[in-house]
């Protein structure tokens, strides 16, 4: 990791408006950047795409910033950060949602992270990101992610049949309600709801990861990075009717019928991530993990005591 920009002033948010009622963080943020000397522009996240507050769209080749502070959680901060990845600039993110692995920084600490950027103590990260293109239509229009490419059934609950290789050799037919093609950065999110491994964010490989495979045997596998991973929607039944969608971080969707193909493989382009504290990935790990278990622990004492009619201890 390395410092990037000395004397950091010119600064860009992106705010996901329903965790910041009102835009009162964002707005507060905003004031003391400027009072401190620098620049500020701010936008939200729709879900099509950016917009300033007075509806304007922009484009990322719109961004005249040295840092983007992202205000969600992180899924906010992913799809900031693969939308972004085609202007370098790097982003950090401020949690304002429950458990957060991506996004460093909390409201009690981001003003003293700004004063931090302001004089040039921080430290950059790269992230891996993968890109999907459909193999139907020969276009080869490639789709990135940071987190993951995953491939699902739709409409009724039935398993569909994919059939995956890698570097052009046939790998495994899978069963399933779909399957999970991750990043590292991804490890801690489907994938590892759907019994992925953990890996640390700066390692360099691809994650494939079964969803419910009907089979005892079926588990993830680790590739490299330098793998192309295919994925075909094969027939179940005689009518050849069977669907599905690929979804790009959980916000972008590709129709899939039987017979169609996606191709999945390492983007040259990478996601820049600031960095400002020294702990270790696993500290992290064990941090927000603690924290989970806190929170979790806190909603259900509090459950306990309304359902028996002690208020007291609310």
């Amino acid at each position: 990791m390395q410092s990037l920009i000395s004397n950091m002033k010119k600064f860009f948010i992106i705010t996901n408006e329903h965790k910041d009622m009102n835009l009162a963080m964002t707005n507060a943020i905003s004031d003391y950047i400027i009072a401190k000397g620098g620049t500020c522009m701010h936008y939200v996240s729709i879900k099509s795409g950016w917009r300033e507050r007075n509806l304007r769209r922009f484009q990322p080749s719109d961004i005249d910033a040295e840092c983007i502070i992202v205000l969600g959680g992180d899924g906010t901060l992913v799809r900031a950060a693969r939308d972004m990845a085609s202007i370098g600039i790097p982003l950090i993110g401020v949690n304002l949602g429950t458990l957060g692995y991506l996004c460093e920084l909390e409201r009690s600490t981001v003003y003293d992270a700004i004063d931090r950027l302001f004089e040039d103590r921080y430290e950059l990260e790269t992230r891996m990101l993968i890109k999907g293109s459909s193999q139907k239509d020969g276009s080869g229009k490639a789709t990135f992610a940071l987190n993951d490419i995953v491939i699902h059934r739709t409409g009724l609950p039935q398993i569909v049949n994919l059939i995956v290789s890698v570097n052009g050799e046939y790998l495994a037919n899978y069963s399933a309600d779909g399957i999970i093609i991750s990043t590292p950065t991804g490890s801690t999110g489907y994938s590892m709801s759907a019994g992925g491994p953990i890996v640390d964010p700066k390692a360099d490989l691809m994650l494939i990861t079964p969803i419910n495979p009907h089979s005892a045997l079926a588990k993830s596998i680790v590739v490299g990075s330098d793998a192309v991973i295919d994925v075909t929607l094969a027939k179940r039944r005689q009518e050849e009717d069977e669907e599905a969608e690929v979804s790009f971080d959980g916000d972008r969707f590709v129709h899939m019928k039987v017979g169609d193909n996606i191709r999945i493989q390492k983007a040259d382009a990478h996601a820049k991530i600031l960095k400002l504290n020294q702990l270790s990935f696993l500290q992290i790990l064990r941090k927000k993990n603690c924290r989970n278990f806190i929170r979790r622990c806190l909603v259900e004492s509090k459950k306990a005591c309304e359902d028996s009619g002690d208020h007291s201890q609310i």
